[in-house]
């Protein structure tokens, strides 16, 4: 990079970059696609990725393989649950867990295909000072025969077809990591596998039957990731962990057995109380819908409809938690008078014949305010809609 594109780079960092790419014969020593890729990667990764936004010259991939890199607070996660002497990161991309993971290793090799991020890698994680990280070009199942016995193997599959569809099931990813467990168990004492929050968790399973941790990740909210812990052995009960990473360092956590929400019972009411609860994300991922409402003894709205009720507030409840204000029937008299009372509001529908934009459609109800409102079906199949305030958020 010359001097020209570098200083031109630090200029237009705020820059709409589609606007930059009409002025490059303006700039004939600025080697301007370079330019815009680095000041498109900075910007995406500013919050995504503080630490390498704030490390001069950090350089970034083609678009890609920066959507698919993990934040640095998810990677920050993932280093709390694994520690050892040395870890293979079979499928070390643009290097986000690769860094953030080798903090607490003697040991790290990295082992990419593409030549173009192994010498990204290369530069930044020297930048970085992650200088116990061997940069190595191969395909991640010829490294995996050729490797001596690790103490962890992190490896995370592509998880989208040549044509951009989303994968749900192990056998549409690359590489196909159940065809693989044998051989990278044989390699490492303990494997993580992450997995795009679209996965299916009991195929997963069912395909890795030595799987010991399940973790369930959000980011305020939004799930991002599912990750798999292999263990030497088959274990006698799966633990599950859901996670939802709030501002200010802020941490929902509902940790349960797999088994324990085939058994658990919860009973639905229709009766609606003083504070309506909906589970995070990563609750709702892990399709622990009875359980939640058993463990906080919370009366369910319908089978199928995962909001709670209780009359007493639980602020430690892992989700979005809400005061009732009123119950709206499904009535053309009290729809219009929902839409006179609310000309905006927050709408969400859970167990709803309408979609949220059908929905707010019909009442001609306009998104913003402080009111929200859940569209939902009661245990007595009666339709409704429940008027609330949020108390608290993650």
């Amino acid at each position: 990079m010359n001097a020209e594109t570098k200083q031109f780079i630090i200029e237009n960092l705020n820059a709409d970059v589609l606007q930059l790419a009409l002025q490059s014969g303006r700039f004939p020593l600025v080697d301007m696609p370079l330019a815009i890729r680095q000041i498109a990667g900075k910007q995406k990764i500013k919050s995504k990725v503080p630490l390498f936004y704030n490390t001069p010259d950090i350089l970034f991939p083609v678009q890609l393989s920066l959507e698919q890199s993990s934040s640095e607070s998810t990677a920050k996660y993932k280093s709390c649950l694994c520690e050892g002497n040395i870890l293979v990161d079979l499928t070390g991309g643009f290097g986000v867990d690769c860094c953030f993971i080798s903090e607490h290793f003697q040991q790290v090799s990295y082992v990419e295909r593409q030549p173009e991020l192994c010498d990204l890698a290369r530069h930044n994680f020297k930048l970085l000072k992650k200088n116990h990280i061997q940069i190595i070009q191969s395909d991640a199942e010829k490294y995996l025969s050729e490797m001596v016995q690790v103490d962890w193997i992190f490896i995370d599959p592509a998880r989208r077809s040549s044509a951009g569809k989303k994968m749900v099931f192990l056998s549409d990813c690359e590489p196909d990591v159940a065809a693989l467990s044998t051989q990278l168990l044989e390699k490492a004492n303990r494997v993580m596998i992450k997995l795009s929050p679209m996965m299916d968790i009991s195929a997963a399973i069912s395909d890795l039957p030595t799987t010991g941790e399940i973790h369930i990740i959000s980011v305020e909210n939004e799930c991002k990731e599912v990750l798999l812990i292999l263990e030497q052995n088959k274990p006698e009960n799966i633990r599950v962990m859901t996670i939802n990473l709030g501002k200010n360092n802020e941490i929902q956590r509902f940790e349960y057995n797999f088994n324990e929400e085939s058994v658990a019972e919860v009973i639905c009411t229709s009766d609606l109380k003083n504070y309506l609860y909906e589970p995070n994300a990563s609750i709702m991922k892990s399709g622990a819908f009875k359980l939640v409402g058993k463990r906080f003894s919370f009366h369910k709205l319908h089978v199928n409809t995962h909001l709670y009720t209780s009359p007493k507030l639980l602020l430690e409840f892992p989700g979005r938690i809400f005061e009732v204000v009123k119950l709206w029937r499904n009535s053309k008299q009290e729809l219009k008078e929902l839409l006179l009372k609310h000309p905006k509001a927050n709408i969400s529908t859970r167990n709803y014949p309408l979609s949220v934009d059908e929905l707010r459609k019909k009442l001609r109800i306009k998104d913003g305010d402080e009111t929200y409102l859940f569209a939902c079906t009661l245990v007595n199949e009666q339709k409704v809609i429940i008027e609330c305030k949020k108390i608290l958020t993650i």
